[in-house]
């Protein structure tokens, strides 16, 4: 076990990724709290979901933007080194030849910032979650 020394919270991992402090009130203010480097590849995934989704809610949801219409269609967050999206574990299994080149794991795929963001492809995602009408974590 792990404790955050700035926040106190405990982690099974040793420097685990987190938000420390209070959450993020807008996607806006969670991108903006986020490194340099990672706020390209932020707002680069949220206007591909604004491409195909244009009427979609952003909230935060989990300390992580989230975009809603009815429910929660898809998630994303930033990390250390790599922007995960949550689209769900069906939308990465109905996916999975198209992302062949990037980690994945149940429900979730990661897009390293060294790498440009595949903005046809989060697009596709997103446009799925939403035709699918499932809630996605």
């Amino acid at each position: 076990m792990w404790t955050c020394p700035e926040c106190g919270r405990t982690f099974k991992k040793q420097n685990q990724s987190h938000y420390c402090g209070k959450a993020p009130e807008t996607v806006e203010d969670y991108i903006l709290a986020q490194p340099e480097a990672a706020q390209q590849h932020l707002r680069a995934i949220r206007n591909a979901v604004h491409e195909v989704l244009p009427d979609v809610e952003e909230r935060i949801s989990w300390s992580m933007p989230a975009f809603w219409k009815k429910h929660n269609i898809i998630q994303f967050a930033g990390f250390k080194n790599h922007a995960s999206l949550y689209p769900g574990p069906e939308a990465v299994r109905e996916f999975s030849e198209r992302l062949t080149g990037y980690r994945t794991s149940k429900g979730t795929i990661q897009f390293p910032y060294s790498s440009p963001v595949p903005s046809d492809l989060i697009a596709d995602i997103a446009r799925w979650c939403y035709e699918t009408g499932e809630e996605h974590p």
